[in-house]
């Protein structure tokens, strides 16, 4: 299922393929395993990533910004699903030129594909997921300004797009176990469609 979130001029609701919802206290809307969110307004996205990754992508001119949330890097299966990294990016760049933005002014923010759990096959995947993601980005000719991919921690990240801020930081022990859940389920839910506290301020 996509789920593609354009946040209105008026930053009063989230529009998503899904419904129609209320932003959060502060404007904070989180991005989950397969999303797309764009703004012109300002908001901050949020997301938690193992060995998924999230390519952050702002116009400093316009002024806007958006966020995806990468599984895996491709699946020849599913040529629409945003879960895969080819779709997730093209769907990112397409939907914030919608809303005004200029491909030329765009730079990219890159993070996650983290090595968390070795026998959940999580190290080949978030390398796989981090050489994409640089790939893509020098093929598109999009210039990547800032990135934290690899390691072993997961990473909770913040993106402002208004500004293109990206704050991140490392999810403790605690929480290792529920974000290596969450995806480990995610990726065995969608089987059938695979391809056969430190703290960092970004500018």
């Amino acid at each position: 299922m996509i789920r593609i979130r354009n946040i209105s001029h008026h930053a009063e609701v989230v529009k998503v393929s899904l419904g129609t919802v209320r932003l959060p206290h502060q404007n904070h809307i989180r991005i989950y395993t397969g999303d797309v969110a764009t703004s012109t307004t300002p908001v901050v996205l949020e997301t938690i990533l193992g060995s998924c990754v999230a390519v952050c992508l702002f116009d400093p001119v316009l002024c806007a910004g958006g966020m995806n949330h990468i599984l895996l890097p491709g699946n020849p299966n599913d040529p629409r699903s945003t879960r895969f990294g080819v779709n997730a990016m093209e769907l990112l760049i397409n939907e914030l030129m919608k809303q005004g933005g200029d491909r030329s002014r765009f730079i990219a923010k890159a993070f996650g594909g983290a090595s968390i759990v070795e026998q959940m096959h999580a190290l080949s995947i978030g390398s796989e997921n981090a050489r994409f993601v640089r790939e893509f980005l020098a093929t598109e000719k999009i210039p990547l300004r800032a990135q934290r991919l690899g390691g072993t921690q997961p990473v909770h990240l913040n993106f402002r797009t208004d500004t293109g801020k990206a704050t991140i930081h490392t999810v403790d022990g605690s929480d290792l176990h529920n974000v290596v859940w969450e995806e480990e389920t995610y990726r065995r839910t969608h089987s059938a469609d695979k391809y056969s506290s430190g703290e960092i301020t970004i500018f």
